[in-house]
């Protein structure tokens, strides 16, 4: 082994995700490019080595335990012991309250909390091993409040108090714990929201970025710089906070 870091991105076969492990990948890191399914993957895993880094494509539900062990033993089998981890994975199941079923709020905490959970003890174990380590989970502006995302702002909100905690038990062994809340980005998931509500997705957008202060909406770039800044060397007295990334104030 080299002494080339590792980085495991869950959620990464498109979207946020992906855009965070072509960056992490730029920096430098060698990356574990982790989603439902390591086919999707592959194709984030090519672009990556076709500009020169060096990636493995990873097939794990991350609420499957068991799943999430051998998911990161095989990481530091193939890759090298993992010292960064991004916790992006995520789904959406919108709905009221009052047409919520227990199903569409489990399968969201799942993903979100129980998720994070399990590939963060896993991944910990290898960075408290090294006395290096960032772990960067990903919050929400959802987590202030969002009609129609009961199980989605409640799990968004966990995770801030999730990373909280992390950096005050973490700190110690040199491992830092941070969150990111992106406001509206463009990808897959925020294209479905569009169509389930019957606004063309360019509608949605334009009327998206009159609200917002900079005047545009973001892009998974937006969130994989500061992915990446959480992820530098330089940002070992950063811990524990909750960076909006937004167009604006927030929080």
């Amino acid at each position: 082994m080299n002494d080339t870091r590792i980085a495991i991105v869950t959620g990464a076969a498109r979207g946020i995700g992906a855009g965070v492990a072509e960056r992490l990948a730029a920096d430098g890191y060698a990356v574990a490019v982790l989603d439902l399914d390591e086919a999707a993957c592959k194709k984030v895993v090519a672009r990556i080595e076709a500009a020169g880094g060096r990636a493995l494509a990873v097939g794990a539900d991350v609420s499957d335990e068991a799943a999430v062990a051998a998911a990161v033993d095989r990481v530091a089998a193939e890759l090298g012991a993992p010292s960064v981890l991004v916790n992006n994975a995520g789904i959406i199941r919108d709905n009221m309250l009052f047409k919520m079923s227990v199903d569409d709020w489990d399968s969201v905490l799942a993903v979100h909390l129980r998720g994070a959970f399990l590939m963060t003890r896993a991944a910990q174990a290898h960075m408290t091993k090294a006395g290096w380590g960032r772990i960067i989970n990903l919050s929400s502006t959802s987590a202030l409040g969002n009609r129609g995302q009961v199980n989605y702002s409640a799990a968004k909100a966990g995770m801030q108090g999730f990373t909280k905690t992390l950096a005050l038990e973490l700190g110690k062994f040199g491992v830092t714990a941070n969150a990111i809340a992106p406001g509206f980005i463009e990808t897959e998931m925020t294209q479905a929201t569009a169509e389930r509500i019957g606004v063309p997705f360019e509608q949605f957008k334009e009327g998206i970025a009159k609200e917002t202060p900079v005047g545009r909406i973001g892009m998974p770039a937006d969130i994989a710089h500061a992915v990446s800044f959480f992820a530098s060397e330089g940002a070992g007295y950063v811990s524990g906070q909750v960076l909006y990334v937004a167009g604006g104030p927030k929080a």
